[in-house]
């Protein structure tokens, strides 16, 4: 049964429906340890501090901030191509979040549901559909276009209230994209989540099993 008031969810991916975002972390580990163990262990530090941020962006700080140096569009391309090889089969591989399939399969016909995601696009679109469940989903977003717009364009395109609509997250961003939109947004906490950003509209879980539940609470406040 769909709770009071809302009407549409928007999910984050890495470590919200699928327990990824290890992935990503050992890949940047891996691709600067070339480096050296001190600028490696710098990249997995802000990686893990700046959860949903696009790799392209952090592909640009890390080279600027520790080698100085101005990546070029053909340079952060193949840096972003290596990052993709060494992620996408593990994160189609990877499992779920606990509850959050189940929740999917048995909701998708009383919510709309969403992606919005730090990942490029087309790449989050494939491992979506290579995990089968693209047909949950009325939109999936990714890179380059910002979490913050992402809801904003949802919002709009579908005409929600602010109490219809949730966004379910991990990160600071997430956060944001939230706040600055003005809606609620359930935070699940992991071990790799390093999130700072304070909202009066948040709720904290550990995992998807009794989100029915929060919803309920959230959409009647």
């Amino acid at each position: 049964m769909q709770p009071n008031k809302i009407k549409a969810i928007i999910f984050d991916f890495d470590g919200v429906i699928a327990e990824s975002v290890n992935v990503k972390t050992e890949a940047f580990s891996k691709m600067y340890a070339k480096y050296g163990s001190d600028i490696a262990e710098k990249v997995v530090e802000h990686h893990l501090s700046h959860g949903g941020i696009s790799r392209f962006e952090k592909f640009k700080f890390y080279h600027k901030e520790y080698f100085g140096i101005e990546l070029t569009n053909q340079q952060l391309q193949e840096l972003a191509n290596q990052f993709s090889e060494l992620v996408v089969q593990k994160v189609i591989a990877a499992p779920y979040v606990p509850g959050a399939l189940e929740f999917i399969q048995n909701n998708y016909k009383y919510y709309d549901l969403f992606i919005s995601s730090g990942t490029p696009e087309d790449e989050i679109i494939e491992i979506i559909t290579k995990k089968k469940i693209d047909i949950y989903f009325n939109s999936i977003h990714g890179s380059p276009g910002e979490k913050t717009d992402h809801v904003k364009n949802i919002i709009s395109q579908k005409d929600y209230g602010k109490d219809e609509i949730i966004f379910i997250g991990d990160a600071d961003t997430d956060i944001l994209a939230a706040k600055e939109n003005d809606i609620p947004i359930v935070l699940r906490v992991h071990p790799y989540s390093n999130c700072n950003c304070d909202y009066n509209k948040l709720i904290k879980i550990e995992n998807l099993i009794n989100l029915v539940d929060v919803l309920v609470f959230s959409g009647n406040n």
